[in-house]
């Protein structure tokens, strides 16, 4: 299991579409993250390659 997952009592469940405001898989980021995300808060760098010749 996921170590971020969420601490739950024995015999309940850390994600339910029961006590949910929509039917369906939920988030596993949490109700309030928008996605898409800004490009700006992503920590991605492309990639540059230089080619031998």
């Amino acid at each position: 299991m996921d170590p971020g997952w969420p601490e739950t009592a024995d015999g309940d469940h850390a994600v339910t579409e029961l006590s949910s405001t929509r039917a369906g898989g939920l988030s596993p980021f949490g109700e309030d993250t928008e996605f898409p995300l800004p490009a700006e808060s992503l920590p991605y760098a492309h990639p540059h390659t230089v080619i031998n010749r």
